[in-house]
């Protein structure tokens, strides 16, 4: 996603307008930081959403997300975490997963709706997936996704 520019001064938004008026290239916004996780044999590139900001837009007006994408949600605290599904187009599925990376529960989520679907237990962090995506891997409560370890103490960083 690019803008303008992104700034609380109004005249650094007007010069954006103006260089976008002339042809300029719009300044992007940061690169949304990544990290390569695996559940067993299968590998996932994951978007880390470690902030409130991050966290609260999620996967919202997304259109599609590749077969292995997702979004890893890093909360502050380990506690019972719950999700809904306003304004996401897509339907997905999410696992609950505590501070080694063992997943707790998985929920599958219809797209546009506030259902709540919340972690079994405490749980740190919330990988969401295509929906299904964790079943055609035969993956369950139980089963650990590598690579979580390497992100204790991100939270509330971008």
């Amino acid at each position: 996603m690019t803008t303008i520019l992104s700034c609380r001064n109004g005249a650094f938004a007007v010069l954006g307008l103006l260089l976008a008026a002339i042809g300029c290239p719009a300044i992007a916004e940061p690169p949304v930081p990544r990290v390569e996780l695996s559940a067993g044999i299968h590998r996932i590139e994951a978007e880390v959403a470690s902030d409130f900001a991050s966290r609260a837009q999620g996967l919202m007006h997304r259109r599609q997300l590749p077969p292995n994408g997702g979004m890893l949600f890093v909360f502050d605290q380990t506690t019972r975490h719950c999700m809904w599904m306003r304004n996401t187009l897509i339907p997905l599925a999410v696992a609950f997963i505590d501070e080694q990376g063992t997943i707790l529960n998985i929920e599958e989520m219809a797209p546009e709706t506030e259902t709540n679907h919340c972690a079994a237990g405490p749980a740190r962090y919330a990988l969401e997936m295509n929906a299904g995506w964790f079943g055609r891997r035969k993956l369950a409560p139980g089963s650990r996704i590598g690579g979580i370890g390497d992100l204790r103490g991100t939270a509330g960083a971008r």
